[in-house]
């Protein structure tokens, strides 16, 4: 189905009125001719994109407003809102990384908490295991009730006494013994929890919001990029900025002050491929 009529369908049936019917009209721009295919096409999609943003779609809501925005930089300079369309695209895509993040942090803390309980029991098993240990080797090496030695022969008397010194030995050294495995089977449990929350940081890196880095902002604006354009000098700027500049304060560049005509910059597709990547693994950079 056309874009345009799955506008219709979609703003008309299940939406608010005020939506149905809107029109898309260039903010600060003259009103082209409403006949325009390009124009019915971009307002289609862009309507529709905000239709669906309302109905939290929001995968399908950023396809067509990305669309949108793409036909409306292919039209002439200042005949489409293509900041606007930016910003509703902006909006979208945070409030998709929004749900999205949510959803993993909550999977994240569940899958944590639950490796921590297996962890935890491990560790108590083998702490059991050697204070049984332990028990089993006090049984074995001594602490033999004295009211016992009064029913032993003159033979097991003596061979009782001379024992007593080395069980006291085989003790001191079953003690150290433990106590070292417990300091061991302590320590390790330790560095399984320290790599546990190292590994849960790093996973739940892209999720918190960070800074965006200087090559990715324009050096007028100092927002990141949405499309970026280099001149002559090899200095990339946000099309619509250097475009106003070069409009209203001279044709020269900014940073250079080279003599500058409008139809001598050209888009930075290596910028603009760096900055799609950095957003797609930052979501949160789309907050406007």
């Amino acid at each position: 189905m056309p874009p345009k009529m799955l506008m219709c369908c979609v703003c008309t049936n299940a939406f608010p009125l005020s939506m149905a019917g809107y029109r898309f009209v260039p903010k600060g721009s003259s009103i082209l001719d409403k006949s325009s295919p390009l124009l019915q096409e971009t307002e289609a999609h862009y309507i529709l994109g905000l239709a669906l943003l309302e109905r939290e779609q929001y995968h399908d809501a950023t396809n067509h407003l990305e669309k949108a925005l793409d036909l409306g930089r292919g039209g002439s300079a200042g005949s489409y809102m293509v900041e606007e369309i930016w910003l509703e695209l902006a909006k979208a895509r945070y409030t998709e990384w929004q749900v999205e993040a949510a959803k993993r942090q909550r999977q994240q803390r569940e899958l944590k908490d639950s490796l921590f309980d297996l962890m935890m029991q491990d560790y108590e098993n083998k702490l059991r295991d050697l204070k049984l240990e332990s028990s089993t080797e006090q049984a074995q090496f001594g602490y033999r009730d004295p009211n016992r030695v009064s029913h032993l022969t003159d033979e097991e008397v003596s061979a009782y006494h001379i024992e007593r010194h080395p069980v006291k030995e085989s003790q001191v050294t079953a003690e150290e013994r433990r106590k070292a495995e417990l300091f061991q089977l302590t320590g390790d449990f330790q560095d399984r929890l320290r790599t546990m929350e190292e590994v849960f940081d790093k996973a739940g890196a892209p999720d918190r919001p960070g800074e965006v880095p200087d090559y990715l902002c324009c050096q007028i604006s100092m927002d990141i990029f949405r499309d970026p354009v280099i001149t002559p000098s090899g200095v990339t700027y946000e099309r619509s900025i250097l475009l106003e500049h070069l409009c209203k304060v001279g044709k020269f560049d900014p940073i250079t002050r080279a003599t500058l005509h409008p139809e001598q910059v050209a888009p930075n597709l290596a910028v603009k491929d760096a900055v799609q990547t950095f957003l797609s693994q930052n979501g949160w950079a789309y907050k406007m």
